[in-house]
C-alpha cells in the first residue's frame, strides 16, 4: 500500500509539474505574439493557420527529451526497486535487469523468470526479433541464436511449423518483412521511441495489364489453394510446389522474368508469385508490374514486428481473445512466454516454467494478469509449451522441458546495437 501511496504522489507531481511548465509555454507564446504584432481576437486564433507555435504534444515531448540521463536511469532503478521488493533482482547492463521468483497459485508453486528493459536507459542495446539463420525454414537453440546475435538477453519468439522451423505469424526485422499474419493474429511493434501492438493484416497487391490482384501471404505455408502466396530468397532458393491448377511467376524488378506450373528458382533481387493460373493469368504478357506491400495497421516508422497470440493486456485491461485468434489448442496450464510494455516505455519479457511438481505453469488468464500486475498496459503471449526458453548473459536462466530448450524457428533478443543479425 506505501508503495502505491509513493507512486501515486510521484506521478502526481510529476505530473504537476508538467502541466505547469506546460501552460506557462502556452501563455508565453500567446502573450509573445500578441505584444509583437497587433492585438488577436479568440476567432483570429481559430482561422489563422499561419501561427507558428510547437503543438502541446510536441512542448511535452522536449520536456521529456531534456530528461538527463541520470535522472532516466535514476527513476528506472527506482522503479524496478519498488516494483520487484523481496524478489532477486539482478543487474545485466545499464537499463536491464532480470528477476527470478515464485507466486503460487491454488497451492502449487510456479517459477518465473523476467527482464525488465527501458532502451532510454539501456541506449547501447535494442530489442528485435532473430532468426535462426539466414532462411527460414531452418531451427536453432536459443543459446545459438543469441550467441549469433551477440545478445545479452533472449526468449524464444513467435509461433513456427515444427517441421520446416518456418515462422507462422508476422515478423519484420530491421524494417523487412520476412512473413507475413496467419488469422490476423496479434503481434508487438518495435519503434525507435517504444512499442504498439495491435492484430496485424497484410495489405499487398500486384497491378499489370490493368489488373489488381490481391497477394494473399509472404513466405508463408499454402492454407488455401485459391491463395496467391508471394516467396523470397528468405524462404530458399526454391518456391514450393504450385497448387492444382497454378502456376508461378519469377519476378525481377518490375518485370515478369518466366512463367511456370513448376517450381521456380526465386531470384536474390525479386520474388516468386504461385496461385492459381486463373488469377495470375491475368498478368501474362504485362510490360511492367508493380507490387505494393505493407501491413495493417500501417505503423509508419516500425522497426521490427513479432507475432504471436491472443492478447493478454489490451489498452490496460486483461483481454484474452483466445477463439477470436483461432489459439484454443494453447490453453490449461502450460510453460509461457511472453512480452509486453507499461505507461513508462519498459518493456516486460517473461517466462514462466511449468510441466514439473516444482513449478506448474500458468493458465493464459493467469498470464495476463500477471502482466497486468507488472503494469503492462499492453501484452501478448508468444510461443510456449516447449518452446518456452530465457537466456540471460551466457546462460539458460529456466527450466525448459527439455534440458536448454528445443531448437527454435525465431527468438526476441536484446543486443548491442549495429550488430548484424544474418
Amino acid at each position: 500500500m506505501d508503495t502505491l501511496l509513493e507512486k501515486r504522489q510521484f506521478y502526481f507531481i510529476d505530473r504537476t509539474c508538467e502541466v505547469l511548465i506546460v501552460g506557462f509555454l502556452f501563455v508565453s507564446l500567446v502573450l509573445g505574439h500578441s505584444l509583437s504584432q497587433s492585438p488577436i481576437m479568440a476567432n483570429d486564433l481559430i482561422a489563422n493557420t499561419t501561427i507558428s507555435a510547437p503543438t502541446l504534444f510536441e512542448i511535452r515531448n522536449s520536456i521529456k527529451d531534456e530528461v538527463s540521463p541520470e535522472l532516466r536511469k535514476e527513476r528506472f532503478e527506482q522503479r524496478i526497486s519498488n516494483k520487484y521488493r523481496n524478489m532477486q533482482v539482478n543487474n545485466v547492463a545499464d537499463g536491464v535487469k532480470h528477476v527470478k521468483t515464485v507466486r503460487y497459485y491454488n497451492g502449487h508453486p510456479v517459477k518465473i523468470n523476467i527482464v525488465e528493459i527501458n532502451q532510454k536507459v539501456a541506449f547501447d542495446y535494442e530489442v528485435k526479433p532473430a532468426t535462426a539463420a539466414s532462411t527460414l525454414n531452418n531451427r536453432r537453440t536459443l543459446r545459438t541464436i543469441a550467441n549469433n546475435t551477440n545478445s545479452i538477453v533472449a526468449i524464444n519468439g513467435g509461433f513456427f511449423k515444427p517441421q520446416t522451423g518456418v515462422p507462422l505469424g508476422t515478423l519484420m526485422i530491421d524494417g523487412k518483412l520476412y512473413t507475413g499474419p496467419i488469422y490476423d493474429r496479434v503481434a508487438l511493434g518495435i519503434f525507435e521511441d517504444g512499442y504498439d501492438v495491435g492484430r496485424v493484416q497484410l495489405d499487398a497487391k500486384i497491378t499489370g495489364n490493368g489488373h489488381t490482384i490481391k497477394i494473399d501471404n509472404i513466405n508463408q505455408p499454402r492454407m488455401l489453394s485459391s491463395y496467391i502466396l508471394a516467396y523470397t530468397r528468405d524462404w530458399g532458393s526454391y518456391a514450393p510446389a504450385s497448387p492444382q491448377y497454378g502456376v508461378q511467376l519469377q519476378i525481377v524488378g518490375n518485370k515478369i522474368v518466366k512463367a511456370s506450373a513448376n517450381p521456380l528458382f526465386i531470384p536474390e533481387n525479386g520474388m516468386v508469385l504461385v496461385g492459381p493460373k486463373d488469377k495470375l493469368g491475368k498478368l501474362f504478357g504485362a510490360e511492367n508490374v508493380e507490387i505494393e506491400m505493407s501491413t495493417n495497421p500501417k505503423w509508419e516508422n516500425v522497426k521490427h514486428i513479432i507475432s504471436g497470440g491472443p492478447y493478454l493486456v489490451k489498452n490496460g485491461e486483461v483481454f484474452v481473445d483466445t477463439s477470436a485468434q483461432r489459439l484454443n489448442s494453447i490453453g490449461g496450464r502450460n510453460p509461457r512466454t511472453a512480452i509486453g510494455y507499461t505507461r513508462d516505455n519498459d518493456l516486460i519479457l517473461i517466462t514462466v516454467d511449468g510441466r514439473e511438481g516444482s513449478s506448474v505453469g500458468m493458465t493464459l488468464g493467469e498470464l495476463a494478469y500477471f502482466m497486468k500486475s507488472l503494469g503492462c498496459i499492453n501484452a501478448i503471449n508468444l510461443d510456449g509449451g516447449g518452446s518456452t526458453v530465457m537466456y540471460v548473459n551466457g546462460q539458460i536462466v529456466n527450466r525448459p522441458p527439455q534440458p536448454g530448450g528445443i531448437a527454435l524457428s525465431n527468438a526476441v533478443v536484446i543486443s548491442r546495437k549495429n550488430v548484424n543479425v544474418w
